[in-house]
């Protein structure tokens, strides 16, 4: 297979400036690999008693594999709607699928060890789910139910095994959840 027929079958995510205005598409990868700043979405699901769900993802992953992180996040593709993709993530990664609320954006950059760059316009969403759960193993190593307490230690005692983004939005997440009267737990 030659790289064009590769690219073809390639995900596109949509490529951004820095106010979100689309300004076309690239590869996925080759997007990790420019560095380009590209939309993306982050979702926080939590339950009834106020315990995010957190997904360890699959060791294999191109980039923080094995690490701890929100609920699910990717791209959504050239066409979709945020939130569309946020649902239909959701159902791929974990799943299920919940309604997700925007909570807000924010932009980020990280160089990884591997020499992948992320570059993104990283829109937040927030929902509910109180039922079971059956992620994609291809997708996701382990998951589990975790209060804020209970993250804000494994953040204490080890930061590293969180991924990068999670790392840089999870205060802020709190403070949207308290401001939006979601208890914390």
């Amino acid at each position: 297979m030659n790289n064009q027929s590769i690219s073809a079958v390639e995900p596109q995510v949509i490529l951004v400036d820095k106010y979100d205005n689309p300004l076309g598409t690239a590869p996925k990868l080759q997007a990790h690999i420019d560095g380009v700043l590209h939309r993306a979405f982050s979702v926080f699901v939590f339950n009834r008693d106020g315990q995010l769900l957190l997904q360890r993802r699959a060791l294999h992953k191109y980039h923080s594999g094995g690490l701890w992180t929100n609920s699910c996040c990717s791209h959504p593709a050239p066409g979709e709607t945020t939130h569309d993709a946020c649902q239909r993530r959701l159902q791929e990664e974990m799943g299920f699928v919940c309604e997700v609320a925007p909570a807000f954006s924010f932009v980020y950059r990280t160089d990884f060890e591997n020499g992948l760059i992320e570059h993104e316009y990283d829109h937040v969403f927030v929902g509910e789910y109180n039922d079971e759960v059956a992620p994609d193993p291809e997708e996701v190593h382990e998951y589990r139910w975790v209060s804020f307490a209970g993250i804000d230690q494994m953040l204490a005692n080890d930061p590293g095994q969180f991924t990068y983004w999670f790392k840089h939005v999870y205060n802020r997440v709190k403070a949207y959840r308290a401001q939006a009267g979601g208890h914390e737990a």
